[in-house]
């Protein structure tokens, strides 16, 4: 038996192959009809009021076992990933909200609906954490943050499509058929993803060195079977902290990662709170303000593309100008715009802020979900703490619709502004203060401290 795998070094050699892009389908896949199934309540409970099969009560039931599913989800990968691996959890949470999605197509009333709602949100919470991590640890340093941004993008573009989606299939077939395409989509990526490997990384992390070197030499020989060269030596091996007493929560709040923790946490209660608290809520805010509902949602689906458009800055910048950078420059252009965006009165003016407005927030989230968050953590424990910090963005998510409408209510959309600009300025201030930069380092190197602390430990590995 070998006394590490050198997992960490051996996977960041490898050149940019098929095996990357197979992997990054395969949980883009994933990812894709997870924001596609959240995406759509809009639609189907629109529908589901007009032919008189739901209340507003009953939809606000909907939108809020939805939001505690994913709560409970995101806590659960955290545990589950880093447990049992995370083929383990991908599949699970894939195979539960595609089951349920299935149930809720047949469900004969509303209330069986907002059950099988509350399964899928399980599954829906579970898969955001999982597939960021997931592409984190088998992607090269150099460019982690674009393959991280890459998977952003997919993920956000399901946002237009499902719209698309559903004008075509509610009017003609029925809301149900639109839990159905999910559903059977899910199936279909879950049975692609049984030949997805392990990740090397969290196999050596729980000391199963033989089955880490045996899915790293698989890995090895596809990459060198699909760029038709030999794969340089590795020259250095990269230390991963074993199972052990790190394996737990309380490590998350130990000396050594409670910044990283805070930082985390602030980072995506921040974006889920301008996500949920802006974003959703700007058709709302334009009718509110006089504009017909047809008008204002042509000037926030103009809006929206700010969405794709920022994942894919955020893809550009991530490995150029850095992590750290990038959080601060674009959450300071979104207080700025977002400080402009209540005194502004003509639809045009409004349309181009709150465009560049929700791109910042994108590139954000594009940087921060996608490649940041995940990267602060050890491999053993890196699962706990993407879900960790997730789960606290995700209950902000179920009281954000009450404080925003409370906000609205007492001085109107200035009032919201001024909730989002103030925690993206919190958000500044946590990572300057206790933000690392994550940029090109490898995440060994990341386990304890600040780069570059020790954490790499220089031998000549054997090249396998």
């Amino acid at each position: 038996m070998t006394q590490t795998a050198n997992a960490g070094a051996r996977l960041d050699r490898l050149p940019a192959s098929r095996f990357h892009y197979r992997m990054l389908g395969l949980i883009g896949g994933g990812m894709f009809l997870d924001a596609f199934e959240i995406y759509l309540q809009g639609a189907v409970l629109a529908a589901l009021l007009g032919i008189g099969w739901s209340t507003p009560a009953q939809n606000a039931n909907f939108i809020s076992v939805t939001f505690a599913g994913m709560v409970l989800g995101a806590w659960l990968a955290g545990i589950l990933g880093d447990r049992y691996g995370r083929r383990f959890s991908y599949q699970a949470n894939l195979l539960i909200f595609g089951l349920a999605s299935l149930a809720g197509a047949a469900a004969p009333s509303i209330e069986w609906l907002i059950a099988a709602r509350f399964i899928m949100g399980i599954g829906l919470g579970a898969e955001i954490v999982v597939g960021y991590v997931t592409i984190a640890e088998i992607v090269p340093p150099s460019s982690r943050g674009k393959w991280g941004a890459a998977l952003a993008v997919i993920t956000n573009s399901a946002l237009f499509i499902s719209a698309l989606i559903a004008r075509a299939i509610i009017p003609t077939i029925g809301w149900r058929w639109m839990f159905v395409i999910v559903g059977i989509g899910a199936l279909i990526v879950w049975q692609l993803r049984k030949r997805m490997p392990e990740s090397p990384r969290w196999l050596e992390a729980h000391g199963q060195i033989d089955e880490a070197d045996r899915v790293l030499k698989d890995i090895e020989a596809e990459v060198e079977r699909s760029t038709g060269q030999k794969l340089a030596p590795v020259t250095s091996q990269a230390a991963i902290r074993a199972r052990g007493t790190a394996d737990s929560l309380s490590e998350l709040f130990s000396s050594s990662m409670i910044k990283r923790t805070i930082t985390g946490s602030v980072i995506l209660i921040t974006l889920n709170t301008a996500i949920y608290g802006f974003i959703a809520f700007l058709p709302s805010f334009m009718v509110r303000q006089g504009l017909t509902i047809t008008t204002s949602l042509n000037y926030t689906t103009l809006m929206s593309l700010g969405g794709p458009v920022g994942a894919l800055i955020g893809m550009w910048l991530g490995d150029k100008i850095g992590r750290k950078p990038c959080m601060i420059i674009f959450s300071l252009a979104a207080i700025c715009f977002g400080a402009i965006y209540p005194n502004l009165v003509d639809p045009t003016y409004v349309t181009l802020d709150g465009f560049v407005l929700v791109t910042s927030i994108y590139v954000l989230v594009g940087v921060a979900w996608s490649m940041y968050v995940p990267e602060l953590f050890p491999t053993v424990i890196r699962m706990r703490g993407a879900g960790f910090c997730n789960t606290l963005g995700r209950l902000f998510t179920i009281l954000t619709p009450q404080i925003t409408t409370l906000l609205f209510a007492w001085a109107g959309v200035a009032a919201v502004i001024g909730y989002v600009v103030a925690l993206l300025l919190l958000q500044v201030i946590v990572v300057l203060a206790f933000g690392v930069e994550t940029k090109q380092v490898p995440l060994e190197m990341l386990e304890e401290g600040t780069p570059g602390s020790g954490m790499m430990q220089p031998a000549v590995a054997e090249s396998r």
